[in-house]
């Protein structure tokens, strides 16, 4: 297996951690760390852990922050393609977060600057036998749109195969379904949660959603957390896997940890029922521990 190429956003996550909810206009008691973010970083990081060689392709700010983002990756082991912009400022993101649900707040700053030149030529100077997978978020921001599709096209022309992962379902509803799933056509792999394949396939049974989107890419995953995972093939295989149960700490990450799980399994030759349980692994771990990265 190639290495896999990922491309999207490096941030800074400010994690505010609560134990009740949040009382609006006075206090409310928090654990509060700073630490790497952003799904695209995290999915990398979480790969190179499940021993994937991979590259992360995004942009930050030359400042501390984006200094200590590249730094944090290149130590888990990810290639850096990394571009550092003068004048920018890091992304941040404050994740409020609980044992059942996250509230992000967010700042993509150097994220939306991401060139596609840059992008273009990562990918083309990939081996062989590689694989893109695209966060979202470069797609869901006009300023970063072009080089998503750069990042598209360029593995079009390179001959990789290609997953796109839809982020987050406030962007996508804001983007349109229709505009998303026409610049994502024809990808390989479409990985959802249950908000996003609402709003990229209408309400429904998570197994209905993702056979209706195979219309557009080739395979689709819908994940549902505690409810586990289906996966639909434009052939009509179907394959549904449960979640492994475990104390949840916090969820933040978990998605990306599922994705790199999945996509270590299926790259290496899996069939989709093991690639999910693989995800659904790799999620359990995250799901376990503060913050959005493997130790």
């Amino acid at each position: 297996m190639g290495t896999v190429i990922v491309v999207g956003d490096l941030v800074t996550d400010v994690l505010v951690e609560h134990d009740g909810p949040i009382r609006p206009g006075t206090d409310t008691a928090a654990a509060i760390r700073v630490s790497g973010g952003g799904q695209a970083a995290n999915t990398a990081a979480w790969l190179a852990h499940a021993g994937q060689a991979t590259i992360l392709v995004a942009a930050v700010g030359d400042d501390p922050a984006g200094r200590d983002r590249v730094a944090e990756l290149v130590a888990a082991g990810v290639g850096d393609a990394i571009q550092v912009l003068p004048g920018a400022a890091t992304g941040s993101v404050v994740v409020l977060t609980g044992a059942d649900e996250r509230t992000m707040i967010t700042d993509r700053g150097a994220g939306l600057l991401l060139d596609p030149a840059h992008v273009s030529a990562v990918i083309a100077a990939a081996a062989p036998g590689g694989h893109l997978h695209l966060s979202g978020y470069p797609l869901l921001h006009g300023g970063s749109r072009p080089a998503g599709l750069a990042a598209l096209a360029a593995a079009r022309e390179r001959g990789l195969t290609v997953s796109v992962d839809a982020a987050s379902a406030a962007p996508l509803r804001d983007a349109g379904a229709a505009a998303f799933l026409a610049w994502v056509r024809a990808t390989d792999l479409l990985l959802c949660n249950a908000d996003e394949a609402d709003v990229l396939a209408g309400p429904g049974d998570a197994g209905e959603q993702a056979r209706r989107l195979t219309a557009h890419v080739g395979n689709v995953v819908v994940k549902r957390g505690a409810g586990g995972a289906v996966w639909a093939a434009r052939d009509g295989s179907a394959w549904r896997e449960q979640a492994v149960r475990v104390p949840v700490k916090d969820p933040t990450g978990a998605g990306d940890a599922f994705a790199a799980g999945l996509l270590t399994a299926w790259l290496s030759g899996a069939e989709p029922g093991a690639a999910l349980r693989s995800g659904a692994v790799l999620g359990a771990a995250a799901v376990q521990r503060v913050g959005a990265r493997p130790r």
